[in-house]
């Protein structure tokens, strides 16, 4: 099993967790600056854009994974702001950056469809770079398996088990979504949305069935948990969306 701590500074640690996040949130910007300089745009937009995106994302992604154990933070509120050990949703942090791309983009005069679409690969990517900082943490994995390529985890109550690592599994999906995306973009994009539309109904897809192998589960739907429906309704958000663009296309078309 993993070390949590990557190394330290005068004494404090630094988690691999932090070290990761960072990496890929580096990762993503970069990319996200290239391409936003390749569409003819001054990528300086992209920082503009990520000084508001980033902390709504941070929020959003902590509030929504205390909210789905508020049972235990309830009894640990210290630990609410405990970010250093881990602790983000993703469903909430796509919440809070789509938020921060809207309000910037008004406030800086851009079209947020656009840059939500050139920020959309950076951010699945980032996911699946992000994804082994809960390797690091040994969190969200799954159900007990005995498949070859399963990890050893140190269970409160069942002592040292072999599971299934859900976090490899979100980050392959995640880099093959990355693929998808850009492919998607230099050979079929009509419209600004429709990326970031396909990248909601991608995730969205991927996550939901992952999580028939996760432990760490809210029920709400019988055998449907929180996040799952929190799934469906960014995919439903995300079809509706591209609907609605595609036939914008179409009308255009016609009355040109």
């Amino acid at each position: 099993m993993p070390d949590k701590v990557a190394f330290s500074v005068f004494g404090f640690d630094i988690m691999w967790y932090g070290v990761i996040i960072a990496s890929a949130l580096l990762l993503g910007i970069a990319i996200a600056m290239y391409r936003t300089k390749k569409a003819g745009l001054n990528n300086e937009i992209i920082l503009d854009v990520l000084l508001l995106t980033i902390p709504l994302a941070v929020v959003g992604a902590r509030a929504a994974y205390v909210l789905a154990h508020l049972d235990y933070y309830s009894y640990q509120p210290g630990l609410v702001f405990a970010i250093r050990q881990g602790g983000l949703a993703i469903q909430g942090a796509i919440a809070g950056g789509i938020l921060g791309v809207y309000i910037m983009c008004r406030i800086k005069k851009q079209s947020p469809l656009l840059i939500a679409d050139l920020m959309a690969p950076s951010l699945i990517l980032g996911q699946a770079i992000g994804r082994w900082g809960n390797y690091f943490n040994m969190e969200v994995y799954g159900s007990q398996t005995t498949l070859p390529w399963a990890i050893k985890v140190d269970d409160p109550s069942l002592g040292i088990i072999t599971v299934h690592p859900t976090f490899l599994y979100e980050s392959i999906w995640n880099l093959i979504c990355f693929a998808l995306l850009l492919y998607y973009d230099k050979k079929f994009k009509k419209r600004n949305g429709e990326i970031i539309c396909l990248y909601l109904i991608l995730y969205s897809l991927g996550r939901f069935f992952i999580e028939f192998l996760r432990t760490d589960h809210v029920y709400i739907f019988g055998s449907i948990n929180l996040a799952q429906a929190i799934c469906v309704l960014l995919a439903l958000a995300g079809i509706l969306v591209l609907i609605i663009i595609r036939k914008n296309i179409k009308i255009i078309n016609k009355k040109s």
